[in-house]
């Protein structure tokens, strides 16, 4: 991705916060580079203002740009209402997978066995979201319907993605859909999930039912995991899988677009957590996950000094944390601001360093 803008989405209420936090250490007297940020409000009030046209806009800026930065957003509850603008932004960037990494965090101690990386690699669009729904007759005799469908070329990069990913970090490819009650629906994740494990020999997999996988998770061995999992199945199971790690706000979501050659197209992203209307404007929410998630975007883009900052930057919140600096949700006293002004010092130290030494 070559473009030195990052697209971004502005939120509501703690999400917009930690929104900005985050853009604090992508200062270019921070991390050395000269970036552009094409912003685009997605504040609930602003989505209903505009009728989702700028949920829109915002989704052709992240197709033009390959980059974008998402602020978690509140999604009303009334079905006539705006709605989440999440669907709408992975469909038009043509989304095919999410991908959420459960990670240990240096000195905060893991539930269960989970001490290596367990990353859930989900479908983007299609399943349960997005569904139609209605009812039919009243009473006790009334039933629900929901017409969810799924499409094998969306399978095939869950699968793909899973298995590189796997690859990448030595790690296995386990879990799945449940197949056995429903061999023609979730069985088509399934048989792209065996087509690509014939496509990687390299790459241990072990199939397993979903809900064998969430029980087989609370008594994992440690050893590192890619997860394949349907829309739902893999929304519910982050859910699971972050908060072994100590906490849903040490984790970045990342939307990807991918390519017929299975590279990154697009990629969108943001925290794996919500708004937390309980913590807004009290500057005690952590912003790891937002900052760990444009980290990530260096990463993925072209030049070698944007990918230096990634890792820098990735590299700093962890010790940051090791080194004591935690939110409340990790045991910590510091607040919101003394976090991310910590990680600041520590970026620009370790780029000085790394320059210093001719490794950037």
């Amino acid at each position: 991705m070559q473009s030195n803008n990052i697209v971004v989405l502005e939120g509501d209420e703690t999400g917009q916060e930690l929104l900005e936090e985050a853009l604090r250490v992508l200062a270019a007297d921070v991390i050395g580079l000269d970036l552009s940020f094409p912003r685009f409000d997605l504040s609930l009030e602003n989505r209903r203002a505009t009728s989702n046209q700028v949920v829109h806009d915002a989704a052709s800026a992240i197709v033009e740009h390959g980059v974008g930065l998402k602020a978690a957003t509140v999604t009303p509850e009334e079905a006539n209402d705006v709605g989440t603008p999440n669907r709408i932004l992975r469909e038009e960037m043509g989304g095919h997978v999410i991908v959420r990494t459960g990670r240990r965090i240096p000195g905060v101690t893991p539930m269960g066995g989970a001490h290596s990386p367990i990353t859930v690699v989900r479908m983007a669009v299609g399943d349960a979201y997005g569904a139609k729904e209605w009812r039919e007759g009243s009473g006790a005799n009334e039933v629900a319907f929901r017409t969810a469908r799924i499409e094998r070329s969306v399978c095939t990069a869950v699968a793909e993605f899973a298995f590189r990913q796997a690859e990448r970090t030595n790690a296995k490819v386990f879990g799945g859909p449940k197949y056995t009650v429903s061999p023609v629906y979730e069985g088509m994740l399934k048989e792209e999930m065996d087509a690509a494990a014939e496509r990687h020999p390299e790459v241990e997999y072990e199939p397993q039912l979903i809900d064998a996988t969430f029980a087989l998770l609370l008594s994992t061995g440690g050893e590192s995991l890619v997860i394949p999992a349907l829309n739902r199945d893999g929304d519910i199971l982050s859910d699971l899988v972050l908060p072994l790690f100590g906490s849903i706000a040490c984790s970045e979501s990342l939307v990807v677009a991918i390519n017929p050659d299975y590279s990154a197209r697009a990629i969108m992203a943001e925290a794996a957590h919500g708004t937390a209307p309980g913590l807004f404007g009290k500057n005690v929410a952590n912003p790891l996950a937002m900052i760990l998630a444009e980290a990530a975007l260096l990463s993925h883009m072209d030049s070698d000094e944007s990918r230096d900052a990634g890792r820098a930057i990735r590299e700093s919140c962890l010790e940051t944390v090791s080194a004591g600096t935690r939110t409340a949700d990790l045991g910590g006293h510091s607040s919101t601001s003394e976090f991310t002004d910590a990680v600041i010092e520590r970026v620009g130290t370790k780029l000085d360093a790394w320059s210093a030494l001719g490794v950037v």
